[in-house]
């Protein structure tokens, strides 16, 4: 491990963009993030999936809690696609709080009073840890395409070095939703030794072929923006920002319900009382998810979006047990309690029914609920009162067997 800092050498946001600011600021996180930063030297090479070594790199993180004596009590969050380190701290890039404060914190259900909380950027993303918008140390430029691709394991091996440098050897919990939850899947798959209990929230042991092709969509999306220049985008000084706009506006009606979508918009006109029978957005929907789309490419790399996607859709965590799920989770003592929402269509109550199936047949101790709710995929991110009585009631619970006071 080293405490030098990795050098920044980014092209400045365009002027007149009118997310500059923000631009800027995210530009700077990801070399010198404004979190903990992890950094590993040549030492401590991290070895892919597809073969290829990583060395000299780095990983962002927060903590939230103290510590105990014993080293019992530590939770790690595992953030989403397009989440962070911030789990449950300002982001210093948006302002906005952090993406889980109605579940981190003093007296919430993942209760900051009882549990040391780790939250750390993936691997291939752009708040801190080595993505394609870090500086490589060894040409002094951004890494770009330059950086291997990435999987869901690899992001889970980083963390696990992060948790060893911090001197934890077991994690009281693992826990997370979407693509967080692939990690905690990851994580009691490869280290089940070192999980005491796993809460995958909203998610699924493999990536279906439907969620496969609508990544697929964001993907080219953000390549076909001439702005993109072949992933070199930040050398040259420009901002494939239409594409990934468009990529997020897609994702971003995956993560709702049609109820949901109906329950808040309809077909509402904006700021109009009649159709302009044009392209400009009539409809409510139509604003709201072309400010998403504004907004999202002002905090996010347009690089690692392609990454977190693809380490997404290679994530089939039975492939190497010949598809036998239940083999994978063989002679596990991990706890777990998989949640999962009745509305969500992109991680169906059907793909946490089937690791609940295989948990059952490894002899696994687990328990599962499917919450009632509207609000389809992002359900996981919002309040909703079953979800946080369901995991303050498994951890309590599991945190008596451990004997966390």
């Amino acid at each position: 491990m080293s405490g030098q800092d990795a050098p920044a050498a980014k092209a400045p946001p365009e002027a007149g963009d009118p997310g500059m600011e923000r631009r800027t600021r995210a530009l700077g996180e990801a070399d010198q993030p404004s979190s903990l930063v992890m950094r590993f030297g040549r030492e401590r090479p991290l070895v892919l999936d597809s073969g290829a070594t990583i060395e000299d790199w780095q990983i962002a993180y927060q903590t939230y809690g103290t510590l105990d004596a014993k080293r019992s009590n530590a939770v790690l969050v595992c953030h989403a696609l397009t989440g962070d380190q911030h789990a449950a701290s300002r982001n210093p890039v948006t302002g906005k709080p952090g993406w889980w404060e109605t579940m981190v914190g003093p007296g919430k259900p993942i209760d900051t009073d009882r549990y040391f909380v780790i939250c750390s950027n993936v691997l291939g993303g752009c708040m801190g840890t080595t993505g394609p918008a870090s500086t490589n140390p060894a040409t002094g430029r951004v890494w770009g395409l330059d950086l291997p691709v990435v999987t869901i394991r690899d992001m889970v091996r980083a963390q696990a070095a992060l948790v060893d440098a911090l001197g934890i050897e077991t994690l009281f919990c693992v826990a997370g939703g979407s693509m967080g939850g692939m990690q905690v899947l990851e994580w009691a798959a490869s280290y089940p030794q070192r999980v005491f209990c796993a809460l995958p929230i909203a998610t699924a042991a493999r990536h279906s072929s439907q969620n496969i092709a609508f990544h697929e969509v964001g993907r080219q999306a953000v390549m076909a923006d001439p702005e993109w220049n072949g992933g070199r985008y930040l050398e040259l000084g420009t901002n494939p920002k239409k594409g990934l706009a468009v990529a997020r506006m897609a994702a971003h009606i995956t993560y709702m319900s049609e109820e949901g979508l109906h329950r808040k918009f309809g077909r509402e006109l904006q700021n109009r009382e009649k159709i302009a029978f044009g392209f400009d957005a009539d409809f409510q929907v139509e604003s709201y998810l072309r400010h998403q789309g504004l907004t999202f490419v002002d905090r996010f790399d347009a690089n690692s979006y392609l990454y977190v996607t693809r380490a997404m859709d290679y994530f089939d965590l039975a492939a190497d047990a010949g598809g036998r799920l239940a083999q994978v989770f063989r002679g596990t003592a991990t706890r777990f309690c998989i949640v999962s929402f009745t509305s969500d269509w992109l991680f169906p109550t059907e793909e946490s029914k089937a690791v609940v199936r295989a948990l059952n047949a490894a002899g696994a101790s687990v328990s599962f609920v499917e919450i009632e709710s509207d609000r389809g995929h992002d359900a996981f991110l919002l309040d909703e009162p079953e979800m946080f009585a369901t995991i303050r009631g498994f951890l309590s619970s599991a945190a008596a067997a451990r004997g966390i006071a």
